[in-house]
């Protein structure tokens, strides 16, 4: 109105039921909400395919009690929101339910990624989750990976985190070898194998790579294998202890399951009460 038109200040601000004195001095950001802002846009640019939510989990530590109002109006303000991608139209299947796990290291599931070096050399990566608790128990790359070669990792990882009870799998051929069939039934552990065309029924792996593709592999450009080791350890490291997971109360999988081990401990020390009467 006072530079298009010509109104006074006085007029302008009556027109529209605004003071003077706030038409002269805008608002001002303070210096905590100029933090928070340069936090935000950081965080954004590190994790792509992270919306304010889980932003707002990175931020509770560094700024304890930030409402995920505020964290929401200053991502929609540095125009930060994450596109959504356009899903495919397929047809309506049958799906099988998958049967919940309980507790930590009752069922594990796995499955291949593919990736490749710049110099176009195949890569291929194993991951291994955790149902329960969603933990990434072992992600290793190699050129190439065998039955006997999974055996290997898995009982690594048993070292430190005991066998399963159950591992789920696909009908690959490293699954499906005499190798990695001796070595379920040596250790009694039950191998299940879902149905060929039905990945679903191992939907919680796939969930995982899609994450490992989306945050990692689609963002990172290897040269040697030496690197795509280290990178692919340090991301484990990342969403084992410090990417928050939905379904886990928004904890990190780490987190979470060292609170079900603890609450798993204290009920096993409770002392039982005899069911009798005097």
């Amino acid at each position: 109105m006072v530079s298009e038109h010509h109104l006074s200040e006085r007029r302008a601000c009556r027109l529209v039921g605004l003071s003077r004195d706030s038409y002269r001095h805008p608002p001002q950001a303070d210096q905590a909400t100029l933090d928070l802002h340069e936090k935000i846009v950081e965080i954004a640019h590190v994790r792509r395919r992270f919306g304010y939510r889980r932003i707002h989990d990175l931020l509770r530590p560094q700024f304890p009690g930030v409402n995920h109002k505020r964290v929401y109006r200053l991502y929609r303000q540095a125009n930060l929101a994450v596109r959504r991608r356009k899903k495919s139209k397929r047809p309506v299947n049958e799906r099988m339910p998958l049967q919940l796990a309980r507790t930590v290291n009752e069922v594990w599931s796995m499955d291949f990624v593919s990736d490749s070096l710049s110099g176009g050399r195949r890569l291929k990566y194993l991951t291994v989750a955790d149902d329960f608790s969603h933990e990434s128990v072992d992600i290793v790359v190699d050129f190439g990976i065998s039955g006997e070669y999974v055996t290997r990792v898995l009982d690594r990882a048993a070292l430190f985190r005991g066998y399963p009870q159950v591992v789920r799998t696909d009908n690959g051929p490293e699954f499906t070898s005499r190798a990695f069939m001796a070595w379920a039934q040596a250790h009694g552990i039950r191998h299940i194998l879902i149905q060929p065309g039905r990945p679903m029924q191992n939907g919680y792996i796939e969930s995982f790579n899609g994450k490992f593709r989306d945050e990692h592999l689609n963002e990172c450009w290897f040269q040697t294998l030496h690197q795509a080791r280290l990178a692919a350890a340090a991301w484990r490291t990342d969403y084992n202890e410090v990417r928050p997971h939905s379904s886990l109360g928004r904890m990190p999988p780490a987190r979470f399951a060292e609170l079900h081990r603890q609450r798993a401990g204290d009920a096993a020390q409770l002392p039982s009460t005899p069911n009798t009467i005097d």
